[in-house]
């Protein structure tokens, strides 16, 4: 099967409905899928085939969708290639992923993306590059549809590989929280290279309407939120933080909203708080992990906010392993649609797997309720005088104080209590003393945490290390730049 003939089969009858508003551009689900087939045709010209790993970096929006689901309708595998990376990373990328060849959207006037479908290959540009073919063939029998690296906080990034089988599983899961139907107008805030399968093409394979709103950040938010009637919207917490702030965007603006996921991060209480009381609903957090899909959504009323994700969606199951006395061990999950191999080096799900459990790397605990909250990284926790303390709590807090812009809190090791915990501070750009902000850190940590978790250190660095899917590199501390 192919996950591009199916979102064919299931968006037949909503031809003429707007698939993807961007701008001032729209296309037609009739449209969008003429463009993907003619573009599929001009790629099997250029000697692309089912089996292939093809590197796609493009800009977020109509031309995104139709060239991965071009090559994904050729049978190659989708390498996503975000703008944020570094020259040296997209190398990494493509030698570690040994793919066959390079797509590159070349930008356009505005106009020439609404010419004809069979010029629309004029908006990229193509490179081939020699391959092993043995890699070609376990790509081709494993139906891998997209090969993307994990966060690797912890670790060195894998490479996890996602069959068209696994992304209909994972998708049809998905939905049975989310509800998305042809009815939903969904504001898209969130960068397609890092989020695409459980989220753009499940927005498609239920003909829902996608506003893509993350160009001109934050103009193209406020906007979207101003002038069109959403129904659904899927961002981070800035995003919420954003339109709770803004002036821009009236409290009504949101009144036809029936649901409003944020992942990425967890989001802190003040933003729940900011949201709810202008809006008049709260966000629902979403657990999402590359290798599994999304199987937590906290969609329970009066629960949203409360240090959880929620309870596991009907095709997955959760299991703690190895509790404290608190009950907090390491979280495993299982169920539909998890990923089908690591390509770097190369191990099948099988051989991954802990008796068909997941081990995501996280620590939490389930309640009696089945609710699950998530306190921190396995790999990553700070054990101060046998207390544990969880870096992204420390983070969350600092993260609060008017002028920083990000933190990375990281152990350093201790003749007497073993660990304590050290932060690293990277000060926003328009801080005329940031000295003062980091001289009164300690002060803003002791009134909120207990006083193992606050910092011994907090050291202004001018940028924290990340990973190639952005998040921050956890175990990288020495490469932040003083």
């Amino acid at each position: 099967m192919n996950i591009v003939e199916m979102i064919r089969r299931e968006s037949a009858p909503f031809a003429d409905r707007t698939a993807i508003v961007e701008g001032s551009r729209t296309i037609t689900y009739g449209e969008l899928l003429n463009r993907i087939t003619t573009f599929a045709k001009v790629l099997s010209s250029r000697n692309i085939v089912a089996g292939q790993r093809i590197a796609f970096r493009c800009a977020d929006g109509i031309d995104y969708v139709i060239g991965a689901l071009a090559l994904l309708d050729c049978g190659a595998a989708v390498v996503p290639i975000a703008d944020s990376l570094a020259p040296g990373e997209i190398l990494e990328t493509i030698e570690r992923i040994d793919v066959n060849g390079v797509l590159t959207h070349t930008k356009l006037p505005p106009a020439a993306g609404d010419e004809a479908a069979e010029k629309i290959d004029e908006l990229f540009h193509w490179r081939q590059r020699e391959a092993d073919p043995a890699l070609d063939e376990r790509c081709r029998d494993l139906g891998a549809a997209f090969i993307r690296f994990s966060s690797g906080t912890t670790g060195e990034s894998k490479g996890v590989v996602i069959s068209h089988r696994s992304i209909e599983d994972r998708t049809d899961a998905a939905n049975r929280g989310l509800g998305i139907s042809d009815t939903d107008v969904i504001l898209w805030v969130l960068g397609m290279s890092h989020h695409f399968v459980v989220s753009i093409l499940l927005f498609l394979r239920h003909s829902a309407t996608i506003v893509v709103a993350n160009q001109r950040f934050p103009f193209s938010v406020l906007e979207a939120a101003k002038n069109v009637r959403l129904t659904f919207i899927y961002g981070s917490p800035v995003h919420f933080y954003l339109l709770a702030v803004s002036k821009l965007v009236a409290p009504d603006s949101l009144k036809d909203v029936r649901m409003a996921i944020s992942t990425s991060m967890k989001m802190p209480p003040e933003i729940f708080s900011q949201f709810s009381q202008k809006f008049g609903f709260t966000p629902s957090e979403a657990y999402g992990i590359i290798e599994i899909g999304l199987p937590f959504i906290n969609t329970e009323a009066g629960t949203a906010g409360k240090n959880t994700v929620g309870r596991a969606l009907p095709d997955y199951q959760v299991q703690i392993e190895n509790p404290d006395h608190e009950g907090v061990g390491e979280v495993l999950v299982k169920g539909k649609g998890m990923f089908d191999a690591y390509f770097s080096p190369w191990r099948l799900r099988e051989e991954v797997l802990r008796n068909g459990w997941f081990d995501t790397g996280d620590l939490g605990r389930v309640d009696e309720s089945g609710r699950l909250s998530l306190l921190g990284r396995s790999k990553t926790v700070i054990v101060c005088a046998g207390m544990k303390v969880f870096p992204e709590e420390v983070e969350e807090i600092i993260n609060l104080m008017p002028g920083v812009k990000e933190s990375l809190v990281s152990g350093k090791e201790h003749p007497q209590y073993g660990q304590t915990p050290v932060a690293h501070v990277v000060i926003a750009p328009n801080i005329i003393d940031p000295a003062k902000i980091i001289g009164e850190l300690r002060a803003h940590c002791f009134k909120r945490l207990s006083s193992y978790k606050v910092p011994v250190e907090f050291r202004e660095v001018n940028s924290l290390p990340k990973t190639v899917s952005g998040k921050l590199a956890r175990g990288a501390t020495a490469k932040a730049t003083p």
